[in-house]
């Protein structure tokens, strides 16, 4: 059976009954718990920037963009779902990871772009998250500041020990050894974003109904309020911050990889997708078009955190401490594939060392089941990666212009390019068929999009950096 590993080989179906057909442990996930981390990686902070977004490009761009990105990432995604297993679906060799699935399909040199940008974003994503915990916790010690010294007291609050004792938690749960094992927090993390995206839309409604009004215009913020090269500037960012919000596909595939068998992982994962993008969908339509009716085109880029609603204290508190924990939970979703990554290349590297290689088990407590496996690599190469980007988030603390680009990183290579060609290598799709234009067109047309999103987003990163302080900007 090892022999059979190190070779690649595929095991015969139903080997054991502990084991899979590639001599791993029997995977246990099903629909659900796809979805869970689905949704956990989707439905995150990007929430709370939709009406800010949709804000810049008025009532017929915005909900009209956020469904052409949710088309566009169930298609792709559901082409991305085929390329687990190379060959036959069924018995075919699993692709465990994003990049083994570039590397079966179309290797060269894609294997390592498409390396450098997933793990470029992954790492990106855990400082866009660690920054925005830190403005929802600021959010609650701001909430209190105001109740005891009035609705217009400022309030300024120092972002870096949120953004640290962030660091510090997730030091703890980066110790879960995979995606397996995560379950349980994407389960949790997946209910806390429901709870602060109905909380968000709650506060919405009862905003609309107070105003008697519903705001906002057709085009979006006006030129005069801004300028026209600034609304250009703001558009395109906003496009960012959209395709972030959607963005998964650069860890679907470990995501597959946690599936159970049968059914096919490939018909399991499709189901997953669809319900996840489906209710992702109607809940960003929700948030950012309530979001927008209420405040118009002064919605903040945090929603729930950044001078948007003010009152009820306790609900808004509430709603803080959920994208809190949430943001805990998606921090491990995205992270996990970039530790499995480093960790793997590890181990082939210096298999005989003990220190990268050998678990020590302790029992975390009287009576425990099973030990935890402790490995001291893994302990010290996850610990320096947290302060890592808990540092990089206390030099860069600007959430939106930070997702926008992070946004367009992502967006063509990861979800739209890769997927696509993937799948016309697989298909044996002929070159100028009516498939082939079409698949090439879509590839473009969001190529475009990604680069127009990416430098709205630096020029706004660019703004930033004449106001904020590495280490001492206040919220």
């Amino acid at each position: 059976m090892v022999e059979a590993l190190k070779n690649g080989d595929v095991l015969p179906r139903n080997s054991s009954d502990l084991f899979d057909d590639d001599g791993r442990p029997k995977r246990t996930g099903t629909v659900w718990t796809a979805s869970a981390h689905i949704i956990t990686a989707v439905i995150g902070s990007g929430v709370l920037s939709l009406a800010w977004a949709i804000a810049q490009i008025g009532w017929v761009g915005g909900p009209t963009v956020m469904i052409l990105f949710s088309l566009v990432t169930y298609y792709t995604a559901s082409l991305l779902c085929s390329c687990y297993r190379s060959g036959d679906s069924v018995t075919g060799k699993r692709n465990y990871t994003y990049m083994d699935a570039i590397h079966s399909n179309l290797g060269g040199i894609k294997v390592t772009v498409c390396g450098v940008v997933q793990y470029v974003n992954l790492f990106g994503t855990a400082i866009g998250y660690t920054i925005a915990s830190a403005i929802s916790l600021i959010a609650i010690q701001r909430t209190s500041c105001q109740q005891m010294n009035g609705v217009n007291a400022p309030c300024h609050v120092n972002g870096n020990p949120y953004m640290i004792g962030f660091g510090l938690v997730q030091i703890i749960f980066s110790q879960i050894p995979d995606f397996d094992q995560l379950w349980w927090l994407s389960a949790v993390a997946a209910v806390m974003s429901f709870g602060y995206s109905t909380i968000g839309l709650g506060l919405g409604i009862s905003r609309v109904v107070e105003n008697k009004e519903i705001k906002g215009t057709i085009t979006g913020v006006t030129i005069g309020t801004v300028t026209a090269t600034d609304k250009v500037w703001r558009t395109f960012q906003s496009l960012g911050n959209i395709a972030f919000a959607y963005a998964y596909s650069m860890i679907l595939i470990e995501i597959q990889d946690t599936l159970k068998s049968p059914p096919k992982e490939e018909n399991t994962m499709r189901k997953a997708t669809l319900i996840s993008v489906g209710v992702t969908t109607v809940f960003y339509m929700l948030c950012g078009c309530v979001g927008y009716a209420a405040f118009g085109d002064s919605a903040p880029g945090n929603l729930l955190a950044a001078g948007g609603f003010r009152n009820p204290y306790w609900l808004l508190d509430i709603a803080n401490v959920a994208i809190v924990i949430h943001l805990v939970g998606a921090y491990q979703v995205y992270c996990q594939p970039l530790f499995a990554f480093v960790e793997k290349e590890a181990a082939k590297r210096y298999p005989e060392s003990k220190f990268v290689t050998k678990d020590i088990k302790i029992k975390l407590f009287p009576g425990a089941k099973k030990p935890f496996n402790l490995n001291l690599f893994r302990l010290v190469w996850r610990t320096i990666f947290v302060m890592t980007t808990t540092l990089i988030s206390m030099l860069m603390p600007f959430f939106n212009d930070v997702l926008g680009l992070l946004g367009a990183i992502g967006f063509w290579p990861l979800t739209v390019y890769f997927p696509v060609e993937m799948y016309i290598v697989q298909k044996e799709v002929p070159r100028w068929s009516t498939k082939w234009v079409c698949l090439q067109v879509l590839s473009l047309a969001c190529l475009i999009v990604s680069l127009a999103a990416a430098a709205g987003s630096i020029v706004g990163i660019i703004t930033d950096l004449k106001t904020y302080k590495p280490f001492s900007t206040n919220f």
